[in-house]
């Protein structure tokens, strides 16, 4: 076949193809519409952040003092005040109910064993099941009352005329995201996610679609080689993808602040062989389904653990050692790592290549194995 035979086969194919999607507007809504609005929907919802936890304080000492250091602790916005009770049978009523997550209790004689330089036991009653905001409130607390403590241990030392402990200061420098905040590193990760789920649903479904029409296999009859027929198909995909990366980049960039510091080379780079990974096994999944109730089951069956290993939401490093070797096959995972560390560090090629020959290797094994089924099922 000549060259010119071959691109016109191809143009034929892609011209159908684009004309198929643009004019079923809940493909180009899936397609276009919906990754943007959940990137702005998730980037804002999606955080880690942990403030205003509802605490609510009991405090039998009723003095000055334990009024004081019940106003400091609360003060920074970590733990919000949401009521005070005399007894503690009161306070856990509260957290049984859900209307509190920590419960602060200051003990009767705290102002005095504070005077007398006697121990002194505050309680913090602490809702576990959310353990995330349980350990970062319980931190708030030990924290405060741990630098109340040395204080009072330094101010006695001095009154007595010894000198004071020597002392250790730490003072972090935050590289990459300073301010600590969820969007930079979450969005990116998000946008992995979305593009699994939009190309690889629409690959599958619209596959199992044509072969539930039948035209599919009016196709079969025509000339059309099947090399040409699977490139023709999958390109005005590869090409919407590549579009919605763009787009997901730059809405990250203006709404939530997401820095790119890295080279937009090796962005596109990663996003071309991640967009060949999702596309193949929509592919795959379409040549083992007949119909596209089957095409979208298997799809969800791929994507929820694609999604909850990648580490988007949870570290990877937190996983059982053999569950983070078999994230290595989740193109996820790679693009996820690859998006954060060129657009937060600056990452170039040489930082991210074992992430891009991954991506790489199984982008073209699972196209290969996916083109071979496909080429079967046209014979």
């Amino acid at each position: 076949m000549s060259l010119a035979s071959a691109r016109r086969q191809l143009g034929a194919v892609f011209r159908k193809e684009v004309r198929q999607t643009v004019r079923d507007r809940r493909v180009m809504f899936l397609l276009v519409v919906a990754p943007l609005i959940q990137t702005v929907v998730f980037g804002a919802a999606v955080d880690f952040d942990v403030d205003r936890v509802p605490t609510v304080v009991v405090d039998h000492d009723q003095s000055d003092v334990s009024r004081e250091h019940a106003r400091r602790l609360l003060a920074d916005g970590t733990l919000l005040r949401a009521g005070d009770f005399p007894g503690a049978e009161a306070a856990e009523h509260e957290l049984d109910d859900g209307r509190a997550a920590a419960a602060l209790l200051l003990p009767r004689g705290l102002a005095a064993d504070l005077a007398a330089g006697r121990p002194a036991e505050v309680q913090l009653l602490l809702d576990g099941t959310d353990p995330n905001r349980a350990a970062t409130a319980g931190a708030a607390a030990s924290r405060y009352f741990g630098e109340v403590g040395e204080r009072l241990a330094r101010q006695r030392l001095e009154a007595a005329g010894r000198p004071a402990p020597a002392q250790v200061v730490v003072t972090p420098r935050v590289f990459f995201n300073p301010r600590l905040k969820t969007a930079p590193y979450i969005v990116p990760g998000i946008a992995g996610t979305l593009l699994v789920i939009v190309t690889t649903l629409v690959t599958a479904m619209g596959l199992a679609r044509e072969r539930e029409m039948g035209t599919l296999e009016q196709v079969m009859v025509t000339p059309i080689r099947p090399l040409w027929l699977l490139l023709g198909k999958l390109l005005p995909y590869l090409v919407v993808g590549s579009f919605d990366v763009l787009l997901l980049i730059g809405v990250g960039t203006w709404a939530f602040g997401v820095p790119i510091r890295g080279s937009l080379l090796v962005l596109a780079a990663v996003m071309l062989v991640y967009l060949v990974s999702t596309l193949s096994i929509g592919l795959l999944i379409s040549t083992v389904s007949q119909t596209q109730q089957q095409a979208f089951l298997g799809g969800f069956l791929f994507m929820m653990p694609a999604i909850l290993l990648s580490g988007v939401m949870t570290p990877i490093a937190a996983m059982p050692p053999w569950l983070q070797y078999l994230t290595i096959l989740n193109p996820v995972r790679h693009f996820a790592e690859v998006m954060r560390a060129v657009l937060l560090r600056g990452a170039g090629f040489g930082d991210v290549w074992f992430q891009l020959a991954c991506l790489a290797v199984l982008g073209v094994g699972i196209l290969g194995v996916a083109a071979s089924r496909f080429r079967t099922q046209l014979a």
